[in-house]
């Protein structure tokens, strides 16, 4: 017990200091996390909102795929662009193997399924409740997709934000093809396990409980929101009353 005291107390010591090397570790994630996230997110938004109102012979199978998609263990996604990025892969050319951009297409590909489902609820409820009003005033699928998307901004910035809590606590795809490497590639996830097989508990500690922070934040960040778009649409729906009143 008493060991865990001291390593939790040389932790927050870690913390406070501002050590140089915890820091360094904690902005290497935040970055690959935030790239990542902002290149699924460009395309998962589009493709979730169009399948959201897309009707097409075999969407099914598509929204099977995807479900499966979700899936997905990340050490498995972490193999599939291991063997893309090997010299022997397709895109072994690149050179991107052990590298900052490796790390952020694995999570990019990780994330991307996340996004495109989330998104793709999002828009088919509220095309199930708004679509039949927008196809009587002529939109066409690709203007309700927007429309909607628009209409549904603060749930799809939910969306954003859960995406990034999926990155930045995921360890198998970015320690298998970024290798986990001191001052180039090593992240949060990757540090804390590294450093609790070498039995440096106070640094994984201090990296544990920045992560912990992390997706705290996140979550209470969702709930607010929520929250104020809960308020903000009641508020509407009291003055459209009111007005019909």
């Amino acid at each position: 017990m008493s060991t865990i005291l001291d390593s939790a107390a040389t932790a927050l010591q870690l913390i406070a200091s501002s050590d140089t090397a915890l820091w360094a570790i904690v902005g290497r994630s935040l970055s690959v996390s935030a790239t990542a996230c902002l290149l699924a997110c460009g395309a998962g938004l589009v493709l979730g909102a169009w399948l959201g109102v897309a009707r097409f012979a075999g969407r099914g199978a598509v929204l099977a795929l995807l479900n499966t998609l979700l899936a997905v263990p990340s050490v498995v996604v972490g193999l599939g662009v291991y063997l893309l990025l090997s010299r022997g892969g397709p895109l072994g050319s690149w050179g991107w193997l052990f590298s900052f951009k490796a790390m952020v297409l694995a999570q990019m590909v990780l994330v991307l399924p996340v996004v495109m489902a989330l998104t793709r609820q999002s828009i088919e409820d509220a095309e199930r409740a708004h679509g039949e009003q927008l196809r009587s005033l002529g939109a066409g699928t690709l203007v309700r997709g927007v429309l909607l998307a628009w209409d549904e901004r603060y749930a799809l910035l939910t969306v954003l934000i859960a995406a990034f809590g999926r990155a930045i606590s995921e360890v198998g795809a970015v320690m298998i093809v970024g290798g986990n490497i001191d001052g180039f590639t090593r992240v949060m996830t990757t540090a804390i396990a590294l450093e609790t097989s070498k039995g440096d508990l106070p640094l994984a500690l201090a990296l544990g409980l920045i992560l912990l922070v992390v997706v705290l934040a996140l979550n209470v960040l969702i709930a607010l929101l929520r929250r104020w778009r809960e308020r903000r649409d009641g508020a509407a729906l009291d003055a459209t009353l009111g007005m019909a009143a």
